[in-house]
């Protein structure tokens, strides 16, 4: 297993949910929610150097049959976007898409289930979406020894 912090992107149209792990590669946890829009970015960018984050994962959309659509096309242009804007402050981060099928529902749950209603829940979703893509990744590796999904 790898070490050293890794932050999660759970990226939307109007929000980017931001979670970050332990130094470790145990455990994630939310970090903040970025508005989309200008300076979300650069915002990105601060984080990871803030962090000290060695890597960036990026929940990919899939449909149930494992193909990508529109909207992957669009997370993997905003995913190369944030890896050039990391690359200028830090050259050792890399970015790595991994499969986010159900993430967004899993977090809905998660929040439900801890009694979040409503706009309290909305306004935490993207964060909780990207820990449970992190937390993912994160197993993933212990349990095969390999990154998780794809770099960039």
């Amino acid at each position: 297993m790898r070490t050293g912090v890794r932050i999660a992107l759970d990226i939307g149209d109007a929000r980017i949910g931001v979670a970050s792990s332990d130094p470790h590669g145990i455990l994630a946890t939310p970090v903040e929610t970025v508005r989309r829009g200008p300076g979300d970015l650069d915002r990105i960018a601060a984080l990871a150097a803030e962090l000290e984050a060695f890597e960036i994962v990026v929940g990919l959309p899939r449909s149930l049959s494992g193909g990508e659509g529109p909207a992957a096309v669009k997370i993997r242009e905003t995913a190369e976007q944030v890896r050039d804007k990391v690359l200028v402050t830090n050259s050792g981060t890399t970015v790595r898409l991994v499969d986010e099928r159900f993430t967004t529902v899993t977090a809905e749950r998660m929040l439900r289930e801890r009694g979040k209603k409503g706009s309290k829940r909305r306004a935490v979703v993207d964060q909780a979406a990207a820990v449970v893509i992190l937390q993912h990744a994160l197993d993933l590796e212990r349990e095969t020894g390999n990154p998780p999904g794809r770099p960039l």
